[in-house]
């Protein structure tokens, strides 16, 4: 593979790789908690918060003990498990420091360690072959890609509110078409980089 450097490899993760517009990877947690800017700018940073963290441990841990030691099938075992360990101190965190975020994220929060999004990052690190220092870049571009579009859809949602939609738009449907217009909006920057 050619080699990238990690700002371009930064900003493509953000732009024209976007985790969630590209490969429609955390949807889940995206259509649920874009409902108010608050609510989805404190989600967001809790996942790029994660995406940067687990992106480095788990190269450390993929390269330094699955690999030489040939268990590389328990990577996804491995991951998870890391992933929720990252969650669950992040979790306690928030908790402590910010009892009205942790009330408004509510189930979503522990919910980041099944957000497909994160294992997707740490997986696509390895079949790429990054180095360790690609690979924080593409967590945290990756992070701040995620952030930067639940944002913008809970700032679209928010005004939405006022608008009169018709009915059997209302909810996932008008969040759906939005995505997707959305997702036009990103390929405008593919013709700057792709990874892949």
């Amino acid at each position: 593979m050619e080699y990238l450097s990690p700002i371009t490899i930064f900003f493509a993760a953000i732009f024209t790789s976007n985790i969630l517009l590209t490969y429609f990877l955390g949807m889940c947690s995206f259509l649920s908690v874009s409902k108010q800017i608050k609510t989805a700018f404190g989600l967001g940073l809790a996942v790029t918060f994660v995406l940067t963290i687990t992106s480095a441990l788990n190269y450390i841990i993929y390269y330094t003990l699955l690999q030489p030691f040939g268990i590389e099938y328990l990577r996804y075992i491995v991951f998870i498990v890391l992933v929720a360990a990252v969650v669950q101190l992040l979790e306690m965190f928030i908790q402590r420091f910010s009892e009205v975020l942790y009330i408004n994220l509510g189930i979503f929060l522990p919910l980041i360690t099944v957000n497909c999004a994160i294992l997707g990052v740490s997986l696509f690190m390895i079949i790429r072959e990054y180095t360790f220092l690609q690979s924080v870049f593409f967590g945290a571009g990756s992070g701040l890609g995620w952030l930067l579009v639940i944002v913008a859809m809970a700032g679209i949602r928010e005004r939405l509110n006022e608008q009169k939609i018709p009915p059997a738009l209302r909810g996932a449907g008008i969040v759906l078409i939005i995505s997707g217009i959305m997702a036009m909006g990103f390929v405008g920057f593919s013709g700057i980089v792709q990874i892949q």
